[in-house]
């Protein structure tokens, strides 16, 4: 390509010139190509390690003028041939100019003006580049592509040098992280090292320091594991790494492929060797810290954060922090931890002023909100700027105050773009008939348990008096620190949490109603929409609707189980992803005891898909990697109970229902909501503390266990057993109490003391900790679903298959690959839409024709050179069944076993239907259908009495393609001279067939014309052209099986005298006609083969043929079973084994002929 003219001062120096001429030099890279020796050894080895251009570009052209001893770089070539085109332009339109020039500088500036132009030509007329991405990164890319085979559509987002360590040496390279695959590739002394790993094959990923490799970066598989070493900066790419594993980990679960952040803000400055990719992700990894430190939504996006102070008035003194500013929120976070935290929605903002610096309060900032509350930041750097961004936010935010349902004109900016549409918002006096929400229930003003509260004994009356010391301490508290969402959170605030929240702020503290706010009526709407349509997930909450907490009186009646199925349904509907899940009931009839449906509705959305992520989809991937998370905690706090439990086998049992219902399945109600109120101020870790709490308090009786009943016998009782002394709520009897009682009631455990004994033992437990053992999980567990899935599929088919089970679990492996690089890499239909997770295993995934055709190309057993796409895509059309234009793997391997295991009948009679027209499949439906062994038989024994089948299609289409596909089947086997010599002999002896069978029926040609389609007799006039028993049909059929030889030819250079004279047979006879065929003399199960001529064909071939001829698929067997040869070809069994592992190593074979054709073309040139 053309560059931008650069100096160069030293010309020769590891630079070989091939051609030359007054003004410019054509050069070669040492190194490059072969036949380098030594010198092109240590050049190629210095060009690896110093990342020099010369790897992807090793030709340029030189200009440089007279004497002088300045050069200027102007074009550089990835290939000899990309050269020698631009050094043929240099010398048709610039030598007969630059002769005119008097003056080497004119010569030398009319030359750069010239190529400067000729760039600039190109950028305005081709492709706009990404200016974004520097030309250093852009350079590092074309290499990874031609180094690795990439196409275009794959990303690089950095590279990094290190040393891979393959056995115990280092070898020194460039490790490239793109999207979808982690490549290294080193060059050191002719030694070359190549490796690709597709992220979504990665099962661990560690850094660790051992003496053996030192600060390395280990990159596990199932197969194998690779180790990386020697980083300037290994923090930077461990992060980036694990960046690209979570993405691939999120493909493998939603089958979302990466969408780049074209909103992204443009850098002020270009920074050096950071690609746009590298710089969306960096901004991807900064909000969801941001969005995780302060549990906000999902598509909240961190504008940006400044360090500043806070003053705080409770404290009377400045806090050093952060300030955050992001589309709906600004908050504030204290550098010392739990000291304080803030949060204010934008929409609750009414002023932002800037007040009077001074030495004590240097740049203030001063913001107010609806509530009187008036929060002062001060040092601030860039104060201004900080304003104006603030001040742009506001104006996009409207103002919806709480409870008001009004749409503003423009939508929020802050509506999640998952939301479905909702319609118009009624007004409270427009209520529309057979309502299924409205704000007149109970239960949208109140919730359940204040609208059945019962009168308190007269023996709580000191829990009461408790009960309103702690509303008071709350009251107490909200005047100091502010209510709502901008309170101040402080340690003062989650002691009061810990020590308990009243029964009546219960509802209101966890509830952050913004979110709420911003969506006026959507939670009605929803209802409205997903009320009264049936799906799975209905079914699932109608049946689990009466066994949510069926002790309380709350859900005895059909007011609170009305409440619990709109506010269910209406999150199934919002989100069809997770739908429903087990253990949604019991979460969501707690939430709805203490807050209002619509607040119990905003709640569940953000348990589900915030504080407990993944929790609750199908699989329940984020119970398993947290499951996976204790049992690691466990390791580390309580190590000899771990190797004990994990005898048992008891810590994957117990962690499940614990993790799920956040102990309310397992624990008396009035204590396990305690928990429920942690775990919403407290995040995940509250119920991590716990569970190691209730392991360590029954650690001695737990080592003491010999099975893992006993086990879960222990620890059941002791949980049915922690108790509130405090609850001034009616007793309410816990059912898995009475599964577990003994004959001695076990001591009562306080729950207050467990949540106390859970921080004083197990405090120093911190979240971003935690979210790093969540991603190493994730890893694990996702890829171990994967297998389950794997097994799955080969349990189910294996008995409808010959191959083996080792087979079938690489031919999934292969499949699936396919519709993983679809995600990437695009197709004719996007993933998702051939990815259905309610499907069974077996049909999840689904490919296309074009995915089809490559694997059938790299599998099947029958090569036939160019005609093998077209084999393809006729197989394709007969296995999909369903006519979507995608296959499953059931129906892949069914195709494939076929032509694998099938005997001599079962694969003739699949090639027989491979060579049917398109139109015909859907006659012969229960044909195509049946098994194998089952059409055989029905053949055989001809007792069933079918309707008789006309199959009219073109000799030139269907017959003679069916010729052309056996001999290129035979082009590549060593009997090939024997079985072209058999094929030619078979097609002689069906085409006498056809012959014999006219003129024996010619008499009742009136008869069945009357039967044959109409297209048959809309041909007549062309019959009269070929009325000869010779002539064109003669001619064609030698014609075509002459072109089916030339296709593939044999190695041989002729054939035989008698071969010669067996393709003169062939064309020896006339096509004769199936017209006049009587319908009585065909045989039950009869699909007859004829032709029609039509306009194409003619004018393809140049004649039209007799259009009347048939032959069976009968005939076409006893014909092929006169040869010998033909007979063992069809008999012979192949081998899978060695077709899946060529398959596996085709990107490297792939990668080595690029390279390899680029040093041929380079000698062949010389």
């Amino acid at each position: 390509m053309w560059i931008t003219p650069e100096e160069v001062l030293m010309a020769n120096a590891l630079w070989v010139s091939e051609r030359a001429n007054p003004y410019f030099i054509l050069q070669r890279r040492k190194g490059h190509g072969r036949g380098g020796g030594i010198t092109g050894l240590l050049v190629g080895t210095l060009d690896v390690v110093l990342d020099s251009s010369a790897r992807v570009a090793p030709y340029r052209i030189l200009h440089q003028t007279g004497e002088s001893q300045i050069f200027w770089n102007i074009a550089c070539g990835s290939s000899r041939k990309e050269i020698t085109e631009h050094w043929e332009w240099l010398e048709t339109n610039l030598l007969q100019t630059l002769s005119i020039f008097d003056n080497d500088d004119d010569i030398t500036t009319f030359v750069k003006g010239k190529i400067q132009g000729i760039i600039a030509e190109e950028n305005k007329s081709g492709k706009p580049q990404e200016d974004e991405d520097p030309g250093k990164f852009r350079e590092a890319e074309l290499k990874m592509r031609k180094l690795f085979g990439m196409p275009e559509e794959e990303k690089l987002v950095n590279y990094y040098p290190c040393s891979y360590w393959k056995g115990r040496v280092p070898r020194q390279g460039w490790i490239y992280l793109s999207i979808n695959h982690l490549c290294f590739y080193s060059f050191l002394l002719g030694k070359e090292v190549s490796l690709v790993v597709q992220w979504t094959d990665v099962t661990q990923l560690d850094k660790n320091a051992t003496l053996v490799f030192p600060e390395s970066v280990r990159v596990s598989t199932r197969d194998t594991e690779h180790f990386f070493s020697m980083f300037l900066n290994i923090n930077e790419t461990f992060k980036l790494m694990e960046q690209l594993a979570n993405i691939a980990m999120r493909q493998l679960l939603d089958n979302e492929s990466f969408a780049a952040d074209r909103s992204l803000p443009k850098p002020c400055k270009t920074l050096k060797n950071v690609s746009a990719l590298k710089r969306d992700l960096d901004a991807r990894a900064k909000n969801e810290r941001y969005r995780a430190l302060f549990r906000l939504t999902q598509d909240e996006r961190l504008d940006g954060h400044t360090d500043c102070t806070l003053w705080t008035p409770f404290a009377k003194m400045h806090v050093v922090g952060q300030m955050f500013v992001s589309n709906n929120y600004i908050c504030f976070a204290s550098r010392e931890e739990d000291l304080c935290q803030l949060i204010i929605p934008l929409r609750e903002v009414t002023i932002v002023e800037k007040a009077d610096s001074s030495s004590v309060l240097p740049s203030p900032l001063s913001i107010s909100t609806k509530n009187k509350m008036t929060f002062l930041f001060a040092n601030l750097k860039d104060r201004d700027f900080l304003v104006q961004r603030i001040s742009d936010f506001l104006q996009r935010t409207p103002d919806r105050p709480c409870g008001l349902n009004t749409q503003s004109e423009n939508p929020s900016p802050s509506t999640p773009p998952s939301l479905p549409p909702s319609p118009p918002v009624l007004g409270l006096g427009e209520m529309p008939q057979n309502q299924h929400y409205s704000p007149s229930l109970p239960t949208a003003k109140k919730g359940l348990l204040q609208i059945y509260q019962q009168d308190v004994p007269e023996e709580l009356g000191p829990k009461v008096t408790r009960e309103k010391m702690k509303e008071e301490s709350w009251n107490i508290h909200f005047f100091e620190f502010g209510r709502g969402v901008c309170m101040y959170r402080t340690s003062k605030t989650r002691e009061l949490v810990l020590n308990g929240i009243p029964e009546s702020l219960r509802g209101e503290l966890p509830f952050d109603a913004n979110e709420m706010a911003t969506h006026p009526g959507y939670y009605g709407s929803l209802v409205e929409q997903a009320m009264g349509k049936c799906t799975l997930a209905t079914e699932e909450i109608e049946r689990d609707l009466h066994r949510s907490m069926p002790e309380h009186h709350a859900f005895q009646n059909e007011m609170g189980i009305a409440a619990l199925r709109r506010v269910l349904t209406a999150y199934a509907y919002k989100n069809p992803s997770i739908g429903y899940c087990q253990a949604m009931n019991i979460v969501t009839s707690v939430l709805l005891l203490y807050c209002t449906e619509e607040e119990a509705f905003w709640l569940l959305v953000a348990l589900c898909e915030r504080m407990l992520p993944d929790y609750y989809n199908t699989r329940v991937v984020g119970a398993l990697v947290d499951q996976g998370v204790f049992e690691e905690l466990t390791r580390e706090c309580l190590p000899l109970l771990y190797e004990h439990m994990q005898d048992l086998g008891v810590i994957s049992t117990i962690s499940l229902s614990w993790f799920l219902t956040l102990f309310l399945s397992v624990m008396p109600f009035d204590s396990a909501v305690l928990l429920v109120d942690c775990f919403f101020y407290e995040g995940i870790k509250v119920i991590f503390q716990v569970a190691l709490a209730v392991l360590h308090a029954n650690m001695d009786q737990l080592l003491s266990c010999s099975d893992e009943g006993e086990a879960m016998t222990i620890l059941g009782r002791y949980l049915d057993n922690v108790v509130n002394k405090q609850t001034v709520s009616p007793p309410i009897p816990h059912l898995h109490a009475l599964l577990t009682s003994g004959n001695i009631p076990p001591p009562e455990i306080d729950i207050f003391e467990l949540i106390k004994a859970s921080y004083e033992k197990f405090g120093s437990l911190r979240a971003d900790v935690i979210e790093q053992m969540r991603f190493k999980q994730r890893l694990k567990v996702i890829q171990s679903l994967e297998d389950t899935a794997k097994r799955s599929v080969v349990r189910a088919i294996m008995t409808e298959s010959a191959f083996t089970i080792e087979e079938l679990e690489e031919l999934y492996v292969l499949f699936k690959a396919k519709h993983i690089i679809s995600c990437y890499w695009g197709a004719s239909s996007s993933a998702a839409e051939r990815h259905d997770p309610s499907l069974p295993y077996l049909e999840q995934y689904r490919i296309d024709c074009g995915q089809f055709v490559q694997l059938f190309s790299a599998l099947a057993p029958w090569s036939c050179g160019l005609h093998t796409n077209t084999l393809s895509s006729r197989l394709f059309r007969l296995l999909d069944q369903n006519k979507d234009s995608l296959i499953n793997f059931k129906e892949f391997v069914t195709g494939l076993s076929g032509m694998y295991h099938g005997d001599m009948t079962e694969k003739l009679k699949l090639l027989y239907k491979l060579h049917l027209p398109p139109g015909m499949f859907t006659v012969i439906e229960t044909l195509l259908t049946r098994p194998w062994k089952e059409c055989n038989s029905v053949s055989r024994k001809r007792k069933t009495k079918l309707k008789h089948i006309f199959v009219i299609i073109q000799l030139q289409e269907q017959f003679i393609e069916m010729c052309k596909t056996l001999y290129n089947m035979f082009s590549e086997d060593p009997m090939e001279q024997e079985l072209y010599h058999g094929i030619a002999t078979v097609a002689s002896l069906l085409l006498h067939i056809g012959e014999v069978g006219k003129k024996f029926t010619n008499n009742g040609s009136k008869k069945t014309e009357a039967q044959l389609p109409s297209a048959v007799d809309a041909l007549q006039p062309e019959r009269e052209d070929s009325s000869g028993e010779g002539g064109s049909g003669q001619s064609l059929v030698s014609k075509a099986l002459a072109e089916a030889q030339l296709e593939t030819p044999p190695p041989t250079a002729a054939g035989s005298d008698e071969e010669a004279k067996d393709d003169t047979s062939v064309s020896s006879y006339s096509v004769v006609s199936a017209g006049s065929l009587q319908c009585e003399d065909i045989a039950d199960d009869t699909v007859l083969i004829g032709c029609m001529s039509g306009d194409a064909v003619d004018r393809r071939q140049g004649s039209a043929p007799d259009a009347d001829w048939s032959i069976t698929f009968e005939q076409v067997l006893a014909s092929f079973l006169t040869e010998t040869s033909l007979v063992d070809y069809f008999e012979k069994k192949h081998d899978i084994q060695s077709k899946m592992t060529a398959c596996k190593s085709l990107r490297a074979v792939e990668r080595q002929t690029s390279t390899s054709s680029d040093h041929d073309f380079s000698l062949n040139t010389h």
